[in-house]
């Protein structure tokens, strides 16, 4: 009786599915004449403003059924779409052009046609293995004890249930040269931020060598010069400017440290990525809890993997330190399916944005470049998350 209650529960919940869907065919039919209408008008130019708002709607309901459908299967339905942005004539073109949106107007009749199909399918058999059922219970009075003849037919439900659900699947998921043009997309942005990433680095670079360390050997070499015309007339004189000499040698090697710091950290290379996150994690000003054992199994990761996640560490510490008011944070790395995911959190005000000096825009083009991925939030009030996954090759 248990495994009967449970086919019985799992074909009422398959027949929700399948008459809920009776809504979705009405407004089907209902865009059906509004699309066709809708172009008509737009060509004519009369009705160009209101197209972009039709393939809003359009999306908005053709997501609804995405979610149901995917909710059946368990599985979420992926949609693709071109942003609807720029001036009103750009919406209209973007509205025309987008294979998404066309891709949902096909969706429409064949929506019609299957959902009011199955639904009507299932209203017809119901009653029918009611029927059955009861004829079975009038047996089992007279004596026998056949198979129950509902447990049969309660799983045709589920069948019809998930058969509209794949359908729905099938003509609403992104086609595979759509995502394949998403794709190329993806990496093109990618590459254009890793570039503009690039010369900003480069920039920076110039920039201190020439505002800084260049700044210090010219200093140096004129007090050096200064040193030696007074060797001879002033001993006392041109120690003294040679010790000082010494002290801006020892500046200007410290700065030149720093920028190659900023370009591979000497210590990702002398302690790997385990080691230079603890060097973070001492300095970070509060205490951070780490789980660093995916990245000590003594197999080292791909060198721009490791810079990358240490910049990224580094660059999250750094900001809960000077902004976020957090008296705990945590950095944790795992391994899965041939990436590195690292997560850090604190418990700060929250809040943070992707604002100018933030560094988050950095981070994101440093993981885009890598081919990863970045997962930011920070509501007010907390807690702050950044969730980045970078693929290493196993």
């Amino acid at each position: 009786m248990g495994y009967l209650s449970g086919r019985l529960r799992r074909a009422r919940q398959a027949s929700w599915y399948l008459f809920s869907g009776l809504p979705v065919a009405m407004g089907a039919f209902l865009g059906c004449v509004a699309v066709p209408a809708g172009v008509f008008f737009t060509v004519c130019l009369i009705g160009a403003p209101a197209w972009p708002e039709i393939v809003r709607a359009l999306r908005r309901f053709a997501g609804h059924e995405r979610v149901r459908a995917g909710a059946r299967l368990g599985e979420p339905i992926g949609e693709l779409y071109l942003p609807l942005d720029g001036s009103p004539g750009d919406r209209v073109r973007l509205a025309l052009t987008d294979p998404g949106t066309w891709r949902d107007a096909l969706w429409l009749p064949f929506a019609t046609v299957s959902v009011i199909g199955f639904g009507a399918l299932a209203l017809v058999l119901w009653p029918v293995a009611l029927l059955v059922d009861g004829t079975a219970a009038v047996v089992r009075r007279a004596g026998s004890t056949p198979q129950p003849p509902r447990a049969l037919l309660l799983p045709v439900f589920e069948a019809l249930a998930d058969a509209q659900a794949r359908w729905t699947a099938v003509l609403l998921r992104p086609s595979a040269s759509a995502r394949l043009g998403q794709r190329v997309a993806e990496l093109s942005e990618s590459r254009a931020g890793a570039m503009e990433s690039h010369s900003a680095e480069l920039r920076r670079i110039e920039r201190d060598l020439h505002d800084g360390v260049q700044a210090q050997l010219v200093a140096l070499s004129m007090r050096v010069g200064l040193a030696r015309q007074q060797v001879g007339r002033d001993p006392d004189t041109a120690a003294r400017w040679l010790a000082e000499a010494q002290e801006e040698i020892d500046a200007t090697l410290a700065a030149l440290r720093g920028i190659v710091r900023t370009v591979h950290p000497p210590v990702l290379t002398d302690r790997g990525l385990a080691g230079a996150v603890r060097t973070l994690v001492v300095s970070a000003g509060i205490p951070v809890e780490t789980n660093l054992s995916a990245v000590e199994n003594g197999h080292r990761l791909p060198a721009a993997v490791e810079a990358a996640v240490y910049f990224v560490v580094a660059e999250c510490l750094t900001n809960i330190r000077k902004h976020s008011g957090a008296t705990h944070a945590s950095v944790r790395f795992t391994r899965a399916a041939g990436s590195l995911r690292v997560v850090v959190t604190d418990n700060g005000r929250g809040g943070a944005g992707e604002y100018g000096g933030s560094g988050l825009l950095g981070i994101r083009r440093r993981v885009a470049a890598l081919d990863g991925t970045t997962e930011f939030t920070s509501p007010a009030g907390g807690p702050t998350r950044m969730r980045v996954e970078l693929p290493c090759g196993f």
